[in-house]
């Protein structure tokens, strides 16, 4: 830890506390891992799991809205398409009225596997908040979203 390091305490200004970009730095590379992991177990992966909950919260969604709502580039939401399609996981087709518009749909493997991945999910969110009390929990979001908001994001 960045406080044991004496290189540290020389370079920071007194009284030397570690600076919170590299904490949080720190666990949400750990928390992040730990979270893929959990979703590996079940057979699934962090951009699996990021696109059926975007597909199961925004029901008629084409690939632009999906990419957008998930926060990606269209390409790069192309590339995980590619492989759940492969997976049995989803279906594309274009649409009718917009022939440039391609619509993706859940399958039922699609639907199973966002079932799995909840679980999971939701498993690995009750592990992370172990010993948090309800008040403690809200704190931490209050804090998070301060956080977001100094760096120009709302949380």
């Amino acid at each position: 830890m960045l406080q044991e390091n004496s290189c540290y305490r020389r370079l920071m200004p007194s009284p030397f506390r570690p600076p919170i970009g590299l904490t949080l730095h720190r666990i949400s590379r750990q928390a992040s891992r730990a979270f893929d992991e959990a979703l590996g177990e079940v057979g699934g992966s962090l951009p699996v799991w990021l696109t059926l909950l975007t597909m199961k919260t925004h029901k008629s969604a084409n690939q632009r809205e999906l990419a957008a709502a998930i926060g990606i580039q269209g390409a790069t939401l192309t590339h995980h398409l590619n492989g759940m399609e492969t997976d049995g996981l989803l279906t594309r087709r274009r649409d009718p009225a917009n022939r440039r518009v391609h619509l993706v749909e859940l399958t039922a493997a699609g639907e199973a596997t966002f079932l799995r991945l909840r679980d999971a999910a939701v498993a690995f969110d009750k592990k992370l908040r172990a010993g948090f009390s309800d008040d403690e929990i809200a704190a931490l979001e209050q804090a998070l979203a301060k956080l977001g908001a100094n760096v120009g994001e709302r949380v």
